[in-house]
């Protein structure tokens, strides 16, 4: 089991994480984890509406922005809202994208 490379709380940047949430995909898939469940990086893309090789991307992209922490287990890997992060640099921020991400219908792959 090996944890991602992922910023420390301290280096976590408002600008990095407000890019993060500015996609509808990325909400779409903050939403899937929304219950601050570790889930396989497939399941939570589900319903995001782009391929699993496009979720990969968004997935990075909230990586390193500092918004999920992911471990990978063989080959499968595994993510999760770091939310005490989060919350402990800017109150308030998951919550508004939270209810923001819930007002997003999903859309089907074409």
């Amino acid at each position: 089991m090996t944890l991602l490379a992922q910023p420390s709380r301290e280096d976590i940047a408002f600008t990095a994480v407000m890019h993060a949430l500015s996609d509808p995909v990325r909400l779409r898939i903050l939403a899937a984890l929304a219950d601050g469940e570790e889930r396989s990086c497939h399941e939570a893309a589900e319903n995001s509406g782009v391929h699993v090789s496009t979720s990969s991307h968004h997935f990075r992209v909230m990586r390193e922005a500092g918004v999920l922490s992911t471990r990978k287990a063989g080959r499968t890997r595994y993510v999760r809202i770091r939310r005490d992060d989060l919350d402990a640099r800017f109150p308030g921020v998951l919550d508004a994208a939270l209810t923001a991400a819930r007002e997003l219908q999903p859309t089907v792959a074409q």
